[in-house]
């Protein structure tokens, strides 16, 4: 896939459905659990309203009008104060390994620090190496146990990093 042509902009309503079918896509190629992971998450079929709060933002990446993926930022759930957390990045196959992934973490991170956030916090299953690398390049460092109360019980890789 070429990637001239995409954009990278905050989600609107009209993408719901379309992130939401990514998402589980993705995670159900994956093996995920149906609970304790993304899958099981309320707002899934809601994410344009779920990342409207000031502190919040969700990037889809769209070739013209498909989304093919996206990646968001919110506080963490329970955490401590100043932390949030790196939520729901996800691509359609045709999209990975072109470097979105970093495109995107790199975007999240800049606004995470304008927002003024001091930690970013990361979960995911131990089989996604490639994501966990990607993360370990931008800094990210594991965790010996959970942060916060996400309700990801599946999740079994626990990540932080100091913005």
């Amino acid at each position: 896939m070429d990637l001239k042509g995409l954009t990278i902009r905050p989600i609107t309503r009209s993408d719901n459905t379309a992130i939401a079918g990514i998402i589980r896509s993705v995670m159900r190629e994956w093996g995920a659990p149906e609970e304790g992971s993304a899958l099981s998450d309320p707002e899934l079929d809601r994410m344009f309203e779920t990342y409207e709060p000031v502190g919040s933002m969700y990037w889809v990446v769209a070739d013209g009008t498909q989304v093919l993926g996206g990646a968001g930022i919110a506080p963490l759930a329970g955490g401590p104060q100043g932390t949030c957390e790196l939520q729901k990045m996800y691509f359609r196959p045709e999209l990975r390994g072109k470097g979105m992934g970093a495109t995107l973490i790199g975007k999240a991170m800049e606004e995470a620090r304008k927002l003024g956030y001091r930690q970013c916090y990361i979960e995911t299953m131990p089989y996604m190496d490639k994501a966990m690398r990607l993360y370990e390049r931008f800094g990210f460092e594991k965790r010996s146990e959970p942060l916060g109360n996400t309700g990801h019980t599946a999740c079994q890789v626990w990540l932080e990093k100091t913005l």
